[in-house]
């Protein structure tokens, strides 16, 4: 029940990053079709959606860290097989442990520092620069929400991988 509770969430996660990326493709083909409309029609027909560089950095962000926890967990990480490829399978076993705790250490590191800042942006009002001013703790919540589940993606695989005795993360060209 668990396991399939946590795989929804990255799942989850992963579907929020698709959707965030479909966003910016379709701002920014608005915003090139707005820009040959003001090219065929004159300058009567310029048009331009207002911060629709802010939003489609904002919306960049939330695919970037969104995307985290399910990239993990399907094994398309980047990874350096190099060196895990030379090794035996109990000295694998043990570096990505190791790997895995210290990820884990770092991701909540992170995810305490990001969400810290969210609290602030909030507290003082932040607002982004753009035409549009937007809060900035709205696009925050999404990187914090993306720390939140990487770590408890590393957290997750940490205790699989302790379970199992054996490396649970196969690189998605292995599979």
């Amino acid at each position: 029940m668990i396991r399939r509770l946590l795989d929804t969430l990255y799942l989850a996660g992963g579907a929020v990053a698709a959707l965030a990326i479909l966003a910016i493709c379709l701002l920014v083909a608005a915003q090139v079709g707005l820009n040959i409309l003001a090219r065929v029609g004159g300058p009567a027909w310029s048009y331009t959606i207002p911060s629709y560089a802010d939003f489609a950095g904002f919306f960049l962000a939330a695919a970037s860290f969104m995307a985290l926890a399910h990239t993990l967990r399907s094994g398309v990480h980047i990874r350096v097989n190099l060196l895990i490829s030379r090794l035996n399978p109990r000295a694998t076993w043990g570096l990505e442990l190791l790997t895995l705790a210290l990820a884990t250490a770092l991701s909540a590191y992170a995810t305490r520092y990001a969400i810290s800042l969210t609290h602030e942006s909030w507290d003082y009002g932040d607002m982004s620069s753009g035409i549009v001013a937007v809060p900035l703790w709205i696009p925050q919540l999404f990187m914090d929400a993306g720390l939140v589940l990487l770590t408890l993606a590393f957290l997750d695989t940490l205790v699989e991988s302790l379970r199992a005795r054996r490396p649970v993360i196969a690189d998605a060209g292995e599979a």
